[in-house]
C-alpha cells in the first residue's frame, strides 16, 4: 500500500455506553482523553471510485495491509465520550461518540476496522485536547493546504498535539495523489480543477496512515466496534 497523505472521512450504527471496553488480563480497559482513534477500511472492501475514500484507495494501493483513511480525537468526561475531529460533513467539530460511529457506518451496514492509539507519555492529553477545541468551527480543508483557516483531519492532530516548545510530536511528509500505477485519479483532477489550483502534489502535509505508525504512539486493546 502506497503511503499517501491526504486522507479524510468519506464512508463509514450504534453507541458504545460509556467509555468502559473489553477486559484485559481482569481489568477493564477504558478509552483517555486525547487517544487517537484511526478509522481503518478492509482491503477486500470495496469504495466508490467516485468517491474521496475511492480516490484515496486507489493511491494507496492494496498490499493486504489496512487502508487507514481516518483520525480522530477523543475526549472522555465521566461516562460520556466525545470525539473531536475533521471531516467534510462536520468540519471541526465536537460530537458524542455515537455520532462518530453512525457516520463512519460503511454503506452495507457493518462497521470499519477502529484502532485506538494512545501517546507513549499522554501526560499532556488534556492540553492537546485543549488545543483541537480551538480550530472548532473552521470547515474541512479540500485543499490539503497549510495554514489556510481549514483543517483535514490528521492536521488537525498535528497542529494540537505541540511540544511543550511549540514545536509538533507528529512529523510531515512529501504528499502523494497519485494511484499505485502513478497516474493521477480523475476525482483528484475534478477536485482541484474546481477549487481552481493544482492537485498540491509533492507539498508537506500529513496522513493518519503514517501518523498511525509513529513511534510516540503506542496500540490499546478496546472492543470497538468492527474489530
Amino acid at each position: 500500500m502506497r503511503i499517501f497523505n491526504a486522507f479524510a472521512a468519506a464512508v463509514c450504527a450504534a453507541a458504545i455506553a460509556g467509555c468502559g471496553m473489553q477486559r484485559q488480563g481482569g481489568e477493564q480497559a477504558q478509552l483517555r482523553t486525547g487517544d487517537l482513534i484511526f478509522v481503518g477500511i478492509p482491503v477486500d472492501y470495496s469504495l466508490d471510485s467516485d468517491s474521496m475514500a475511492g480516490a484515496i484507495s486507489d493511491a494507496t494501493g492494496n498490499d493486504g495491509e489496512l487502508n487507514i483513511i481516518h483520525v480522530a480525537v477523543a475526549e472522555v468526561q465521566g461516562d460520556s465520550c466525545w470525539i473531536i475531529d475533521a471531516t467534510i460533513k462536520h468540519g471541526v467539530d465536537r460530537h458524542p461518540l455515537d455520532t462518530f460511529l453512525t457516520d463512519f457506518t460503511l454503506r452495507d451496514g457493518s462497521y470499519p476496522v477502529f484502532k485506538v492509539m494512545r501517546l507513549r507519555d499522554d501526560s499532556r492529553a488534556q492540553e492537546f485536547v485543549d488545543n483541537t477545541r480551538k480550530f472548532l468551527g473552521q470547515p474541512y480543508d479540500s485543499a490539503f493546504l497549510p495554514d489556510n483557516g481549514a483543517m483535514y483531519c490528521s492536521e488537525l492532530v498535528y497542529e494540537s498535539y505541540l511540544t511543550p516548545d511549540g514545536g509538533h510530536i507528529f512529523s510531515e511528509a512529501p504528499m502523494n495523489f497519485l494511484d499505485d500505477e502513478g497516474a493521477m485519479p480523475v476525482y483528484w483532477e475534478q477536485l482541484f480543477g474546481m477549487l481552481g489550483m493544482e492537485v498540491p502534489q509533492g507539498i508537506p502535509g500529513t496522513n493518519p496512515r503514517q501518523m498511525s505508525r509513529d513511534p510516540a504512539l503506542v496500540s490499546v486493546e478496546l472492543d470497538f466496534p468492527g474489530e
